[in-house]
């Protein structure tokens, strides 16, 4: 196994020419054991390694520590005779969410990832919506999306076409296939993604099959997975970790745990860029303040009455610019915490400082005179 197999390239060997020199090598992060990693080395050898004081204190956010599918520089027999992460190479891509709850944190959930592969079905799962969230925060992310309506021999053709014809919809420059796991000939077409080098992740809820597609792609039963369940239509088996695993026939995939919610970490231009229609219908609005409500010459509300424009995809829009702006207040207002609680560090300092200097001036004896 040479690093290239791992996802290695030419910018990374740049940016490592310095730890080079300094006897550390290339290693990728296949595992977070919350204390420890697991890190992949070129030949194949794996190490459990740990992260040295200075990378932990220099990271602003928990999102800048050290993640799955990161690129990192190690100190082989370090600290003790331990394996040090001693730098982190930055991101070629990465795959985030805002961390669920009241949190304005970013949650890595891929990091170097060239493809993602969002699992759904044409039943219970299947939600436009969310489908508009995954498609912002991967092209946040810069990665390519794949889409499989997966688990077709449950539902009629027709639904299953129905379904991926409206996430084609959403977002054109997305591959859309219908797979079942059951029937595996249908996921070949994964195949095609993954060439040597190529990391690919894939993400869904729980229970729509992305154990069972890994399954299919490693040849093995590397994940557990149950029976389906007749009335959800879902597996019991989910994953609990990240996990990097490198194919034998060649790419890479990075398990990810079932997300329920896609909370979103993107920025304006993205979100605009997903909604380009509505973007442009708005720029057709009679008055350039438009509210979209009652104003007259409302391009949009035109559009929605003569059914150009789905009400439900509008209404998404507006929920995901909603999120966005208060994700946007919350960054600010916790930047402005931080940057008070510095100042005031500061002053700390340097009123201890003078207290202290006029302390050892009081003791200083006195200058002869002449």
């Amino acid at each position: 196994m040479t690093l290239a197999d791992l996802g290695w390239n030419a910018a990374f060997a740049e940016e490592f020419a310095p730890y080079a020199a300094a006897g550390w090598k290339p290693a990728r992060l296949i595992r977070d054991n919350k204390i420890t990693y697991g890190a992949l080395l070129a030949g194949g050898e794996e190490l459990e390694v740990t992260m040295s004081g200075k990378v932990y204190h220099e990271a602003e956010t928990d999102a800048e520590l050290p993640a799955v599918g990161d690129w990192v520089a190690l100190e082989l027999g370090g600290e003790a005779g331990e394996t040090m992460i001693r730098a982190r190479l930055r991101r070629q891509s990465c795959l985030s969410r805002k961390l669920s709850g009241r949190s304005t944190e970013e949650q890595v959930i891929a990091a170097n990832v060239n493809v993602v592969v969002v699992v759904t079905d044409a039943g219970p799962d299947l939600s436009l919506r969310r489908m508009e969230r995954y498609f912002a925060i991967i092209g946040k992310s810069r990665s390519k999306a794949v889409v499989l309506v997966n688990k077709a021999d449950l539902f009629p053709d027709q639904q299953n076409r129905e379904a991926a014809a409206a996430i084609r919809a959403l977002s054109p420059d997305a591959d859309v296939h219908i797979t079942s796991a059951e029937q595996g000939a249908s996921l070949q077409v994964l195949r095609q993604y993954l060439q040597c080098g190529i990391s690919m992740t894939l993400v869904g809820s729980s229970g729509v099959g992305k154990s069972s597609v890994m399954n299919w792609l490693l040849g093995e039963d590397f994940q557990w997975t149950d029976e389906v369940n007749a009335t959800t239509g879902k597996g019991r088996h989910s994953t609990t970790a990240r996990e990097l695993i490198v194919l034998p026939e060649g790419g890479i995939l990075i398990d990810n745990p079932g997300i329920r919610e896609v909370h979103m970490w993107t920025d304006e231009a993205t979100l605009r860029e997903r909604f380009a229609d509505i973007e442009e219908l708005a720029a057709q609005c009679k008055y350039h303040d438009c509210k979209h409500g009652t104003d007259a010459g409302c391009a949009i509300r035109a559009a929605m009455g003569e059914g150009r424009l789905g009400q439900a995809r509008y209404e998404g829009f507006m929920k995901l610019e909603d999120e966005l702006e208060k994700l946007r207040a919350s960054r600010k207002k916790r930047q402005l915490t931080g940057d008070r609680h510095a100042r005031r560090q500061q002053q700390g300092k340097a009123r201890k400082y003078a207290e202290r200097r006029e302390r050892e001036h009081e003791h200083e004896p006195p200058r002869r005179r002449g």
